[in-house]
């Protein structure tokens, strides 16, 4: 492989795994807390929408950004209210987050646009533009270091830059503050929590929404920073899920969350770009190489879900003892 189509993949493949980067640090605190998420593929569908609907009617990507947040919250607020409140099943209550959004999303878009489902290109002030980082144009010719700044760290949009600082800032949030401390004991041992006279729901209310936050942004990127912006139906692709993956392979720990979404970005990167590959003995069929991304979900679900050691009270309903 040529180094320039070397650095053109990895660049696809940064901006096909920001998604996921984003809906698994989304995951990474509502699961750290205690409560499963399933619903990540929901809440950035209505993300999606919410985004593609407000940007596409206003004109501004950043008031799209808000549009998505609150959509998310919304849903993030009806898991927490039936998982947290009334102590439901967590896993249902996020299959039904994921076809809410599903029905929601699209009856809303056919009443507001009848485009069947979908908004009205993007395009202008309505979407979030690429960023030229200060000297890439001046390194542009210089070799390998000028296409690795111009072409693969330059170039983005302002939600990849910010979706990457939200590693660190994870990072430091859990393991070195009191904040961190509390939310990770909630979801190991949250009757020692409430022992120490620190409330549980809020923690865990407190983690639902910044996993809402994060699937709001993550959708927002969906519809306002890709190529073609705007929403389509069922835009998201099971890329919430891929996140669950991640989420998994990483153990619940960030940096890890990151290079597990950059192999799965760079994967489907692979996948759109090298179809039809001639072996010598056989070509390999296009449908294998869109199905490699999640044939890896199945691979890594399968191999690594013994090895991984989630949060011991995850899935649990907190009942206070009196």
């Amino acid at each position: 492989m040529e180094f320039s189509t070397l650095i053109q993949v990895l660049d696809s493949g940064v901006r096909l795994g920001i998604p996921l980067l984003l809906a698994c640090l989304a995951g990474l605190y509502s699961e750290r807390s205690g409560v499963f998420d399933i619903g990540l593929e929901g809440k950035m569908l209505m993300g999606a929408f919410a985004a593609g609907a407000v940007a596409s009617i206003t004109g501004s990507a950043w008031l799209g950004l808000a549009a998505a947040i609150g959509g998310s919250l919304a849903l993030a607020a009806i898991h927490g209210l039936a998982s947290i409140t009334f102590r439901g099943n967590q896993l249902i209550s996020g299959v039904a987050i994921n076809f809410l959004a599903s029905g929601l999303t699209v009856l809303i878009g056919q009443n507001l646009f009848h485009l069947g489902g979908r908004t009205p290109p993007i395009k202008g002030a309505a979407r979030f533009e690429s960023i030229t980082l200060p000297g890439a144009d001046a390194l542009r010719d210089v070799p390998v270091i000028g296409p690795v700044y111009y072409d693969l760290i330059s170039g983005h949009t302002i939600l990849v830059y910010i979706a990457f600082a939200i590693v660190p800032l994870t990072w430091f949030l859990l393991f070195r503050t009191r904040f961190g401390l509390r939310l990770r004991a909630v979801g190991e041992n949250p009757e020692s929590v409430d022992t120490a006279g620190v409330s549980v729901l809020r923690l865990r209310y407190t983690a639902v929404a910044m996993a809402g936050i994060l699937c709001g942004i993550a959708g927002a990127y969906l519809a306002t920073s890709a190529p073609s912006a705007g929403f389509g139906k069922e835009m998201t692709a099971g890329k919430g899920f891929i996140a669950l993956a991640a989420l998994i392979f990483a153990n619940w720990r960030p940096w890890r969350a990151l290079g597990a979404t950059m192999l799965f970005g760079v994967l489907e990167a692979v996948a759109i770009r090298f179809q039809n590959i001639d072996v010598g003995l056989f070509v390999v069929p296009v449908q294998f190489m869109q199905a490699l991304p999640y044939i890896l979900t199945v691979v890594i679900l399968a191999g690594f879900i013994g090895k991984a050691t989630p949060p011991r009270a995850g899935g649990q309903a907190y009942v206070k003892e009196r």
